[in-house]
Parts: C-alpha cells; structure tokens; sequence
C-alpha cells in the first residue's frame, strides 16, 4: 500500500522525535496487524488517510528526548513559554480550515463540529495564560507569605517532568490540545501519543507545535509524537521515564494505566473516561428546551461524546409529550456525508465494529426487556458508503449502578442510543440519575429553584447542568468526573493544576537560630 498523504499535513506518516520527523515504513500487507496503524474515512471507508508502520524502539527514543529537552525548557521562565503558546494559536488560526478538513476526513465529523474543534485549539491558549482572579494561572503562580520577622514562606509550583498525552479519536485535536498547551506552560516536555484511529490529526497537531517552538527558537524535542496501537501506549505508560499521563477514553485502558503506576506513587495520572450521564425532567420544566437538548446531546457527533445524554429521566406527568417529541425528533435528524455542502447534524460513526456494537447492544437492551420506540439502523448515504447508524431509543423499567443482562444496566454505548425511564417524584428521578458507577455529566430541566438546587448538591457528577444538556462542556469551567468517569483530576480550567506540583520553602534571612532545651552550642566550636 502507498503512504496516504493527507493535503492537511506537511508529510507523509512520521513520528516525531528530538525535533526530526522519522518518516514510517508503509505497512505489511496486513495494515490492520500487530505493529501497523492506518486510519480511513469512516463515511468512504475505501479511502485511507494516514498508514504505517509504527517503530516499536520510538518510545524509548521520544522519551529521552524530552527528557533532553527538558532543562531548558524549565528554565526558559514562563515569558519564552508562553510566547511560544502565543505562536502557538497564531500558527492554529491560520490553519483552521486545513485542521477542520482533516477532522472531517478522519473521524468523521459534519463540518459544523469539526471547525468548532479547531477553533478550540487557539481558544484554549486564552484560556491557559488567563490571569484573572479565578484562572488556573493565578491557582499555579509562586507567592509567599511571612513567617516570622525573619523568616519568608514561599509556594513554587514546578512542572512534573516528561507528560505523556494519550488521546482518544472523538476529539482528536481538542482533547490532546486540552493537554498539551497548559503543560507546556507549566514548563513540562511533552510525548503525544495519538488515537490509533486518528493517527494524522495526532502528527498534524505535532506539526503545529513544532513549528511554533522552531519560529521561537526553542531546541528539539519539547514536543514529541509516537504513533501506534495498544502495544505502543503501553511502552509508554510502562516506562519510568514518564513523570505524568493525561489520558481521555475508556474505563478499561484507564484501568490499566492506573495498574501500570502502582509502583511509581510520583507520576501524576490524570483520566478522563467516559459516561453514561442522565437528564432529568420534571413537571415544571420548558419541554421545548428539554426535548431539544435532550436529542442534541443524546446523539451529538453520531452519540461519539463522553458527555453524551444516554439515560433520559422523566417524570410521569410529562412522560407521554417528552417520549414522543424525543422519538419524532430522533427520527427527523439529517445523516450524511460530511462533505456534503447540505446541512446535516450528523455523519457516521467511527468504524464497522462501532457500528455493530451500537446495534448488538440496541438488540440485547431489547432482548432485556427493554421497549425498542426508535429501533436505529444502518443509513445508505448516497456518494458513500461508509458507518452510517441512525439513532435508536429504549425505554427500561429502571438503570441499575451495575452490569449484568437487565436492559437498564450500567454500560456506556458510545454511539447514538438513547434510553429512557419513568418516575414518579424528585427523589426517584435523583436516585435514578445517580445510578450508575460512572459520574461525568448530568442536566436537570426544571422551573423551580428548590430542584436545581437540589439536584446541584445531590446529583453524583463532576458537571452538572440546569436547563440545558449534558454534551457542550465550557473549557473555562473544570471538566472531570467521579467513578469510573475520572479521577478527581479534572481537565478545562483546572489543567494546569495538574500540570505542577507544589513545594513548599522557608527563606531564613536572620542569624539568630534558636538553640532548643537539651541541645548545647558554643560559637567556639566554629574555629
């Protein structure tokens, strides 16, 4: 197979290292094996974008470059980076539309949502070196207190050391972005290690980071990228050459991650993985708004969302009107090709397997007891052939907090399933809300004061909505969750604060040490 060469990147398939980029070996004739990584176009799956060989020594490397790197990075001062971060969103504003085509091409994504993804890169930058009162930058600034008359008390915050950035496929450039730019500033070196099925959004993103710290005139190897699978992520979380691991995607590779630094209490590991987040409505809410937003979030980018809505609470007096706007809403959305100029909510889901899951599991909710009203489908999008699903809807008895084969049971389908229960009163529907052992997002559509607050203060989430959905997080808010969602390490305006550590020093400037009871000291000792 020849090299795909996306018109988004600057070269063929390369891994980035110390500042050069290793161009990668095709693959074998078996590009879906062991040690060899190709990305295609879910909606034209025959069209591949990115293919090779990955370079099972390339970890080992990037890591000792970023190690190499990391002196002066650190000693740069806080100015050099963030001009740097500055170039940064200069360079990412220029190439908004190359960034946009290629998030399209790769993963899928209508180009309404894939323009917004890289609007965020240079958006992310503001929100980084922000110094108001309330920013993470004034959280993650050195100051100092007095002691004593003569005694200085001072809080240094200084960066981990090499940060590994793991980064999913549904927001390839976003959620590694999200990353990267607030340990740079912290003054951490960086090793990217990209969604295997969004390989060249992964080496774009490394092209723009190089190119900004090459016009600055920083020394190699602060950013690095290595491309790979499994084996890949693991020789890097495995390796003690890794001070931190941020990571966004699932509660099993999250687990492992976590296995993987038991014996290395220092490195900081910040997860962010997925939800099966729940919106409550009651009697009282705006329906319009609830059954609008409700539908947004449940199937937002093909439902390929951590933040998706897949548990909808209702509550019996108003049960009747939401399901049926929900339904007819559901089955009114427009899927096609994201290269299509018509407008379209929604493309395709990110591959067969993908698409075969989210059905298998329609099929067994079904099979559970579940009551199929939107029974979703593969699509036929004319000029392509690709993973085209449309949304499915269930209604269960209950959610359970556990797995098993009740159709109400706790599992995160990532693609457009939505399902649906009854209750009768506030106390059930928060109950039922807080049913599940993952706590990323959830919403409450309500008029009444006493509820949202209510369900602000009881609602088990690390964010949580009032009158509006669950899937559109703010990056000038903290994003992070409880469970099996994250690890109290949330992302979004609190970055940074995972990107430093604290130290705490006293600064003596006097000479009167104090001789405690029991000790005995004569200056004569001193010659």
């Amino acid at each position: 197979m020849t090299q795909p060469h996306h018109p988004s990147l600057q070269r063929p398939a390369a891994d980035l290292i110390g500042g050069e980029w290793i161009l990668l070996d095709p693959p074998p004739a078996n590009p879906d094996g062991a040690g060899s990584v190709t990305s295609w176009n879910p909606a034209h799956p025959g069209e591949p974008i990115w293919s090779a060989s990955t370079r099972g020594e390339h970890p080992d490397r990037a890591i000792a470059a970023a190690r190499a790197a990391l002196p002066t990075w650190i000693h740069a001062g806080r100015d050099r980076r963030f001009a740097v971060l500055r170039r940064y969103q200069e360079i990412c504003r220029a190439r908004e539309r190359q960034i946009a085509e290629l998030i399209r091409d790769e993963v899928g994504k209508v180009m309404w949502e894939a323009r917004a993804e890289a609007v965020a890169l240079a958006g992310k930058v503001d929100i980084t070196l922000d110094q108001s009162p309330t920013s993470g930058l004034a959280r993650t600034t050195d100051w100092e207190i007095p002691l004593a008359p003569s005694r200085t008390g001072r809080t240094l915050f200084r960066p981990h050391g090499v940060m590994a950035v793991i980064g999913p496929f549904n927001f390839p450039a976003h959620l590694p972005n999200g990353h990267i730019v607030p340990a740079l500033a912290m003054g951490n070196t960086i090793i990217l290690k990209p969604s295997d099925k969004a390989p060249a959004v992964g080496q774009l993103i490394g092209e723009l980071f190089q190119e900004a710290l090459h016009q600055e005139g920083f020394p190699d190897g602060v950013v690095n990228v290595v491309q790979g699978g499994a084996d890949i992520a693991a020789a890097i979380v495995q390796h003690d050459g890794i001070d931190g691991i941020l990571f966004t995607g699932s509660w099993p590779v999250g687990r492992r991650i976590l296995q993987a630094s038991l014996d290395r209490p220092g490195r900081i590991a910040a997860l962010e993985m997925g939800g099966n987040n729940a919106a409550v409505v009651l009697p009282d809410a705006d329906l319009r708004q609830a059954a609008i937003e409700i539908v947004r979030s449940a199937f937002n980018t093909a439902g390929q969302r951590c933040t998706c809505t897949r548990r909808a609470v209702l509550h019996r007096d108003i049960a009747p009107a939401m399901i049926a706007a929900i339904c007819k809403a559901a089955t009114q959305l427009i899927i096609g090709d994201p290269r299509a100029e018509y407008p379209m909510f929604m493309g395709p889901v990110i591959s067969s397997h993908a698409r075969d899951g989210i059905l298998g599991a329609v099929a067994e909710f079904s099979k559970s007891g579940g009551e199929v009203l939107v029974e979703g489908s593969q699509v036929e999008v004319q000029g392509a052939r690709g993973w085209f699903v449309s949304p499915s809807v269930v209604r269960v008895d209950r959610f359970l907090p556990s797995d098993g084969s009740d159709a109400g049971c706790d599992v995160e389908v990532f693609g457009p399933v939505l399902r649906i229960c009854i209750v009768d009163s506030l106390d059930a529907a928060i109950a039922q809300a807080n049913a599940t052992r993952f706590g990323l997002a959830a919403s409450i559509f309500t008029t009444n004061q006493a509820s949202a607050e209510r369900f602000l203060a009881e609602a088990r989430a690390g964010c949580i909505n009032v009158n509006t959905g669950t899937a559109g997080a703010s990056s000038k808010l903290p994003f992070g969750g409880l469970g099996l969602s994250g690890n109290h390490r949330p992302a979004g305006s609190f970055s940074l604060d995972y990107c430093a550590y604290p130290v705490a020093a006293m600064v003596e400037s006097g000479s009167a040490a104090t001789i405690p009871e029991g000790m005995r000291f004569d200056d004569a000792w001193l010659g």
